[in-house]
């Protein structure tokens, strides 16, 4: 993530803050009896440990509850995972829980799981999300979405797109939007988004469907063409995106990243995880600083956390099931 996207308005911010309101519960009875640690499955610096680190500042300020980020990364951030499983259900140890753990990689066989993510891990909230953006290289010949359609066409399957890896959201994203529009793309395969995108902005790719977050600058800067986003209404990051949704229904999702604890945390601790961190991710001033990042605040915690998990797996299995996708 990069501190250099445009500020978004106060009353923005306040919109997205007062939308979280009923998602918070009166204040839980339960406070954690120790610093609660947060293993981030994701290499420092990278978007889950910011904001984390966000969020953790976040409860710190507004309630005085120690959170302590604890990176330990790797292996599609199951490390952390499995480790946050071991622990004591107290609320005082939880994981980083993101949707390419949660959702994706359990939809995509041959990727190795070392513990049953529904068994093993409770979930507590959904932080944060990011829509992702179709964008193209700068030099492409087609100026809009019916142009790309139609030059995916006339190419008949040469058409490129970069991802980050094979079962990566990047890849099931745009594959989700070439079924959807009926047409066939050559899937390019990197080490990581870096890469990726940077071949798209050199003109040997095509296209890459990549988070709004990783994405703004370089449509800012004329480096990239922004097709369009991956929800039903203009996104308040980049409002100039096309909604996708708005004509392909099944582009309407949001790359989202949350926490979860360990199997058998009690109901009233897991209330008072989740109404700590919603009270965190609605603060406008830790809303800002997420918005800042290309985050918007979610905030949906316990079962309708679960149920974002369960729904966003059944989509990415049938798109994996639909184009012969395993994992590398």
């Amino acid at each position: 993530m990069t501190d250099t996207f445009r500020p978004l308005s106060r009353r923005a911010v306040f919109g997205a803050a007062a939308a979280l309101a009923p998602l918070a519960s009166a204040r839980a009875a339960w406070t954690p009896p120790q610093p609660i640690r947060i293993l981030v499955g994701y290499p420092p610096g990278g978007a889950v440990d910011i904001l984390v680190r966000i969020v953790a500042e976040g409860a710190q300020r507004l309630r005085g509850v120690s959170v302590i980020p604890e990176v330990r990364s790797g292996a599609y951030g199951f490390i952390a995972a499995q480790a946050a499983s071991r622990a004591a259900p107290d609320g005082t140890t939880l994981a980083s829980a993101i949707m390419g753990m949660m959702s994706v990689a359990p939809a995509i066989p041959g990727i190795p799981i070392p513990l049953d993510l529904d068994r093993d891990l409770t979930p507590v909230i959904a932080l944060a999300g990011t829509p992702m953006a179709l964008v193209v290289r700068p030099d492409a010949p087609f100026t809009d979405i019916n142009g790309l359609i139609a030059y995916a066409r006339e190419k008949n399957g040469a058409a490129t797109f970069a991802s980050s890896g094979n079962g990566s959201i990047n890849q099931l994203g745009a594959l989700l939007f070439a079924n959807a529009a009926g047409i066939t793309l050559n899937h390019i395969s990197y080490r990581g988004g870096a890469p990726a995108m940077l071949d798209v902005t050199a003109g040997r790719v095509d296209m890459m469907v990549a988070n709004v977050a990783e994405v703004l600058p370089a449509i800012r800067a004329g480096q990239l063409k922004g097709f369009g986003v991956t929800a039903k209404e203009p996104t308040p990051l980049m409002p100039e995106l096309t909604p996708l949704a708005a004509r392909f229904p099944t582009l309407d999702f949001t790359n989202w990243f949350g926490l979860a604890g360990p199997a058998g945390l009690p109901a009233d601790v897991l209330a008072g995880l989740s109404e700590l961190f919603s009270t965190a991710v609605r603060d406008p001033q830790t809303a800002q600083r997420l918005m800042d990042r290309g985050l918007i605040p979610l905030g949906d915690s316990g079962a309708a956390f679960a149920e974002r998990i369960r729904v966003d797996r059944a989509r990415w299995r049938q798109v994996v099931e639909t184009n012969g996708i395993r994992g590398d």
